[in-house]
């Protein structure tokens, strides 16, 4: 039974008017004359458009858009229109107000954002999925005006914030749309404060027992961590101020999601991730002296505390591309431990926790036009209009979420590129004609091939020859996306010619085989020959792959399938997939809205068991298959394909058994197989498929498959596991990875 919210609305009235409040003394610094009437006058509208709408927690629903607002005001650091535009953002999708009234009301650019905002709703918008071409048309947005995509970053900071009363299957989307495109692009514009904040409320829903974990972990350990805080920075601000400078020193804490990232890519437990937070030093320094202090308070540190050498970053000579300036250094702290020390002045630590807003209220003195060029990389990508959107997504995430080198030309010039980019990419970036005629590259005056991976601050020159063309495998040594475009289009036009040839010679084959040759009977060829398009069929006849016979066996074929192959599923198909899909006799799992029994598969790629969070998603040639939700592909299907995941949900039986797999680590002993296989098969009376034990000068790493009842079950095995003489650690593991069907 839903409990009846009780409405005060005079106690809402004042609620409202405090929030308002609130908002303008976020706004205070930046607003000049006028700018609190028209603030007021886009609130009013505001309230009066959303007057008789709630959300889902039952309250009135213009607390959204003031929070918004609030957000951009106060933690991106936006001025007065981007506040009337976060006040206004819902205002022409779900009232009767249109474009044409804003801009009466509030001017051209006014309009201009808001209309960015609603064309691209179905991107954020809490019932859709996060489509990659909607995508698309959202960065297109973002190339008009950088201010369309902060607002909408608020806006979903402020869903994930409140998304507790909202179904369990919209957490989900939400949260994997969000790890999977906007905390990124937070980072990108600069934003690491609420890139943190969204990671962590994703993985809050994405990750809940793990999420608790770690927050109950840090609580515990709290105070000692204080203390340790303590003893390290009083040393430092005694000196700090005998030189003469003056300096904020504070520990800051590490978010969940970067421990937890920690803990999976090093394999390691919680106690053994050293650096729980980072000791920040934000000096405050002229423009001019701040590279000197910067390296002034470095020097203090690391006269305090050894330096690891291997562990420096120095962000103020280059900064990152999105404006990032700060020297990182990690040291060895009182009680043996390394700390990492943040080093940046109070220009610098505004641009890191607001990004390119905070950017451009130093305009004039600020020379890096970092997001210049990064509007400008994005324009260039979405003008390649051939590639794939999904295709297109990966390549925009690479390219612009990854950490970048800096390149030098032969004259000296500095070349930006991501991480793991090649010479290859390196001569496209140059000019596309230098990448197309590419042979080698100097790096650093040694001769290297074009796959050669660049480092950072490697001198390159490009060797190029006027017999070279673009190669098919060439696609798998780049990483940019102009690169990848510009091969794509090189090949594609060296295909378009030898497939003119192969028409004409299609055109004969069929005529001496009594076909006519017509478009129809040319679709039936090419989906009798499982290729994607017709360009495909005219160039295998033409590289000799089809031949006559081929075509005679086409002809005897008396089954010729009539419809061509489905690129797309769209939502009415996958509703009459769920229909037909038959219910099955187990009862194990439940499936759908109204959890009706349903044939399925378990995903290969996470190996699900009963007790693990599960999602179901929609095959065309599989039914349905369940994933875990924190299965490696699960972020992606559920951005991407958002209307085919259905809930899915265990009953308590546990007469099956599920395959699962354990990585056993441990000291090599005598006996130390037969002990587990004991504990395995004799304590827990469970089958075992398949064995796999390595041992390198005296460590044991095993491979166990096992049969288990649920999660419940598992534990316990491995509790019991651990317990063996000689085992150092057991955990579960995830087979080979699928790609999403």
């Amino acid at each position: 039974m839903t409990k009846e919210i009780v409405i005060d609305p005079e106690a809402e009235k004042l609620e409202i008017l405090k929030r308002y409040r609130a908002l303008l003394s976020a706004s205070k610094s930046t607003l000049q004359k006028g700018d609190k009437r028209m603030i007021r006058k886009a609130f009013d509208m505001a309230l009066e458009s959303h007057k008789d709408m709630r959300r889902k927690s039952g309250e009135p629903y213009i607390y959204h858009p003031i929070a918004v607002a609030q957000i951009a005001a106060e933690e991106i650091g936006l001025g007065t229109t981007s506040i009337v535009c976060a006040l206004l953002h819902d205002v022409v999708e779900d009232t009767n107000m249109t474009l044409e009234d804003i801009e009466r009301e509030f001017g051209k650019k006014v309009a201009m954002i808001i209309d960015g905002l609603t064309k691209i709703s179905g991107v954020f918008d809490t019932n859709s999925s996060l489509q990659a071409e909607n995508f698309r048309k959202m960065l297109l947005t973002l190339a008009d005006d950088v201010r369309v995509i902060l607002i909408k970053l608020a806006d979903r900071l402020h869903n994930m914030r409140t998304m507790e009363f909202m179904p369990r299957d919209k957490q989900l989307k939400l949260s994997s749309e969000t790890i999977y495109l906007y905390a990124p692009l937070a980072h990108r514009l600069g934003l690491y404060s609420i890139k943190s904040e969204m990671e962590d409320l994703s993985m809050k829903y994405m990750e809940r027992e793990t999420y608790q974990f770690i927050k109950n972990k840090l609580n515990e350990k709290k105070a000692e961590r204080e203390k340790f805080i303590k003893d390290f920075i009083e040393p430092v601000n005694r000196v700090v101020q005998e030189q003469g400078l003056s300096a904020d020193i504070f520990g800051r804490p590490k978010s969940i999601h970067s421990i937890w990232n920690k803990m999976r890519k090093k394999a390691i437990p919680f106690e053994e991730v050293y650096d729980l937070f980072a000791i920040r030093i934000i000096l405050d320094s002229t423009l001019e002296n701040e590279k000197a202090d910067c390296w002034k308070a470095y020097s203090i540190i690391t006269d305090l505390y050894r330096p690891n050498p291997d562990r420096l970053r120095d962000w103020i000579s280059s900064p990152k591309a999105n404006g990032y300036e700060s020297l990182h250094t990690t040291v060895m702290g009182p009680r043996g431990q390394w700390v990492e020390v943040q080093i940046r002045t109070k220009r610098m630590n505004e641009i890191a926790e607001k990004g390119f807003a905070a950017h451009w209220k130093y305009k004039e003195s600020s020379t890096d036009s970092g997001l210049d060029q990064w509007v400008q990389k994005v324009r260039e990508m979405l003008k390649n209009q051939d590639s794939n959107a999904l295709d297109f997504l990966d390549d925009f995430k690479m390219n612009l979420f990854s950490d970048e080198i800096f390149i030098f030309t032969p004259k000296g010039a500095l070349i930006q590129l991501p991480l793991n980019a090649t010479a290859l990419d390196f001569a496209f970036e140059i000019h596309s004609d230098v990448g197309a005629s590419c042979i080698g590259a100097k790096v650093n005056h040694k001769l290297v091939p074009l796959s050669h991976k660049l480092q950072n601050g490697d001198q390159v020159e490009i060797i190029t020859s006027s017999k070279q063309t673009p190669k098919e495998d060439w696609l798998n040594i780049v990483v940019t996306a102009k690169a990848k475009a510009k091969i794509k289009s090189a090949l594609k036009e060296e295909k378009r010619k030898v497939a003119d040839d192969g028409k004409e010679i299609l055109e004969r084959k069929l005529k001496s085989l009594k076909i006519t040759y017509n478009s129809e009977n040319i679709h039936k060829l090419s989906y009798y020959f499982k290729l994607a398009s017709t360009q495909d069929l005219f160039f295998n006849v033409a590289k000799g792959l089809i031949d006559i016979k081929d075509l005679k066996e086409y002809l005897a074929s008396e089954k010729v399938v009539e419809n061509k192959p489905q690129d797309k599923i769209e939502q009415e198909q996958v509703q009459s997939l769920i229909r037909s899909i038959k219910a099955k006799d187990s009862d194990i799992l439940l499936i759908g809205e109204d959890m009706q029994k349903i044939d399925y598969k378990l995903a290969n790629c996470c190996n699900p068991i009963p007790g693990d969070d599960v999602f179901g998603f929609i095959t065309v040639a599989d039914g349905i298959k369940i994933h875990r939700t924190n299965c490696p592909n699960a972020t992606k299907l559920m951005s991407n394909y958002g209307y085919r995941i259905v809930k899915a949900k265990w009953t308590n039986q546990h007469e099956l058994a599920f395959l699962t797999g354990l990585r056993i680590t441990g000291i090599d002993d005598v006996g130390l197989i037969n002990q587990l296989t004991t504990v395995i098969s004799h304590d827990f009376k469970v089958n075992m498929r398949s064995i796999t034990v390595d041992s390198d000068n005296g460590i044991f790493e095993g491979s166990i498959m096992v049969y288990v009842n649920d999660t419940h079950h598992l534990e316990n095995l491995i509790k019991k596991l651990k317990t063996v003489k000689g085992v150092t650690g057991v955990e579960r593991f995830d087979s080979a990875i699928e790609k999403a069907s």
